[in-house]
């Protein structure tokens, strides 16, 4: 019986310890899950610390990127640091910033798909084609008629008072052979006796220079000046031939900073005959006739008869609008120091009606100004409809009305008694 009685009492206590271990397994285990279930209800809410960026679905990510890179657009995304403020989503997916409390925690909007900007919000996004630099037509786009196209860059030195220019290259030449072997003159106008050259470059109509060419000019009469550029050709025979010109004046150029600016022009014509007994004067006119605005743009002159002890004075064009023969407004230009052949290169704009233009005229008059004394007369030129020219000049303002806002550019002898 004792036996049997410890037996028993063993298989109790056995079974009561079994109880136990079961209890406390079973209870271990139930925290254990109750601790999952409190981890993830800290981290499955959209409104987390900037480290949850790291536990993103792979999902989203691929594919917030596949409809990026279809969009060809560039994620603008808003950085950790601004994270104390709301962004509304709106209809066509972008975000505007709203006025928020700054103890509010903020909600989070859709996650960007780069893991080395964790917690940072992709609010919109960027179109690379809006920002790219306009396409660049100088080489592409010539107008009809054009018999070439230079370009240039300049450049002025303060402390050694040197003008640095730069002859780059020539485009679409037009010349009077087959062959072509062209090289560029270049002056520093007033000063027509001399140049500088660049080397000839041959059997091509798209010389590429690359030469570099130097002045000496003070800086006083630096914006006096005008680069006047002349293209050549030269051919079997060694004989030269001007294929066009381009007049470049230095007045309102800024030619001093660091970084050269390239300069491109159309090549010109040069005007062969030989100047009028007073000179030539060369303008362009234009009439807007939606604005009533009669525009007057003065070129330059040449050949211009100078005092002889006074070719230090000024040259200056004096424009007037008349009607009926009555004085209705001048402008003038700048002067130019004393030279047979000023470039201005100045707009002058007159309000005139276009019923005025039937009775309204230009008078352009080259004067040159001597000091302590009457200012002289070098010779006029006077444009306007049948009442008051022929010719050239009545050609020129009908040419004018005949184009609205197009420029008529054309060369005229000056005269003396008008």
């Amino acid at each position: 019986c004792t036996e049997q009685a410890v037996a028993v009492a063993g298989a109790v206590i056995g079974g009561i310890l079994l109880f136990v271990l079961i209890g406390i397994t079973a209870y271990l285990l139930w925290k254990k899950f109750c601790c999952l279930l409190s981890y993830e209800k800290l981290t499955s809410p959209v409104k987390t610390t900037n480290a949850s960026a790291f536990f993103q679905d792979q999902t989203i990510s691929d594919t917030q990127l596949k409809s990026t890179s279809r969009s060809r657009s560039v994620p603008f995304i808003i950085p950790p640091t601004l994270h104390g403020r709301d962004w509304i989503n709106l209809t066509n997916r972008e975000q505007v910033q709203e006025d928020s409390d700054p103890y509010m925690t903020p909600q989070s909007g859709p996650r960007s798909s780069f893991h080395s900007l964790a917690g940072a919000y992709v609010v919109g996004t960027i179109n690379p084609e809006l920002y790219k630099f306009p396409e660049d037509k100088s080489e592409t786009d010539f107008p009809a008629g054009n018999i070439g196209r230079l370009w240039f860059s300049v450049k002025y030195d303060q402390e050694s008072e040197r003008l640095l220019v730069s002859l780059i290259k020539v485009r679409k030449l037009q010349p009077p052979a087959d062959s072509c072997s062209p090289f560029v003159k270049i002056y520093l106008l007033p000063d027509e006796r001399s140049y500088l050259q660049s080397k000839t470059k041959h059997k091509t109509l798209n010389p590429q220079f690359d030469e570099h060419f130097v002045f000496q000019v003070s800086s006083k009469m630096l914006f006096q000046r005008t680069l006047k550029f002349l293209v050549y050709h030269v051919d079997k025979q060694k004989k030269h031939h001007l294929l066009g010109q381009v007049i470049f004046p230095l007045k309102n150029e800024v030619l001093t900073d660091d970084n050269k600016l390239v300069i491109w022009r159309d090549l010109e014509k040069e005007n062969l005959e030989p100047p009028s007994e007073h000179g030539d004067i060369q303008f362009s006119l234009s009439y807007n006739d939606y604005l009533g605005r009669l525009t007057v743009v003065v070129l330059r002159a040449r050949g211009l008869k100078l005092q002889e002890e006074s070719h230090a004075a000024g040259v200056y064009v004096k424009v007037s609008l008349m009607n009926h023969n009555k004085f209705i407004k001048s402008k003038k230009t700048a002067a130019v120091l004393g030279t047979p052949s000023p470039v201005y290169n100045e707009t002058f704009s007159f309000k005139a009606n276009q019923t005025e233009l039937d009775t309204a005229s230009l008078s352009l008059s080259v004067l040159q100004s001597i000091k302590g004394e009457k200012t002289l007369l070098l010779g006029r030129v006077v444009v306007g409809p049948f009442m008051y020219t022929r010719g050239k000049e009545l050609e020129h303002w009908n040419e004018m009305i005949s184009k609205p806002k197009e420029l008529v550019k054309r060369w005229h002898a000056l005269c003396h008694s008008m």
